[in-house]
């Protein structure tokens, strides 16, 4: 006969319950309009990408992906566009030591949707063609911030 494992480690299941998806900030600036409509459109776009994560109450964190698009036409700017797009997240049973990756890494990756969805939202009311805002690796992005803290890390210690 086998043994079954009824223990507390069984008992505690993991679980990540999505409370509440927001918009916590928006801002949408056409700082050049209507003039900047009868340019010819072949805009430089910069897009500047971070997340931030923070426990709000006992087993409940906050994940918010921000994004800011600035986008010139010639040397004028067509517009500025900066959204952050926060998600409530309860995570029970999840190991202390898991739980950045996931923070870091699940949670931005399922809001971006939502962060694209607001963006193009803003961008067809202030008159302007949609921009496609490309998938983002997070995985990628959490591993080279790790690797940049452990090389900050290592760097202070030897001074």
């Amino acid at each position: 006969m086998s043994e079954i494992n009824t223990g507390p480690a069984a008992e505690q299941q993991r679980s990540a319950t999505i409370k509440k998806i927001y918009l916590k900030d928006t801002s949408f600036e056409t700082p050049n309009t209507p003039q900047i409509f009868t340019e010819e459109f072949q805009p430089k776009v910069s897009v500047h990408l971070q997340n931030t994560a923070a426990s709000i109450a006992e087993q409940l964190y906050e994940v918010v992906l921000s994004i800011t698009i600035t986008t010139k036409i010639k040397d004028k700017t067509a517009y500025l566009i900066e959204v952050q797009q926060a998600v409530l997240f309860e995570i029970q049973g999840m190991a202390e030591a898991m739980l950045p990756r996931f923070l870091g890494t699940y949670c931005p990756h399922m809001l971006f949707p939502y962060l694209r969805q607001t963006i193009d939202d803003l961008l067809n009311k202030g008159g302007f063609p949609s921009f496609l805002l490309t998938p983002v690796d997070f995985d990628a992005i959490y591993e080279e911030q790790m690797q940049q803290r452990q090389q900050k890390m290592q760097g202070d210690t030897q001074h």
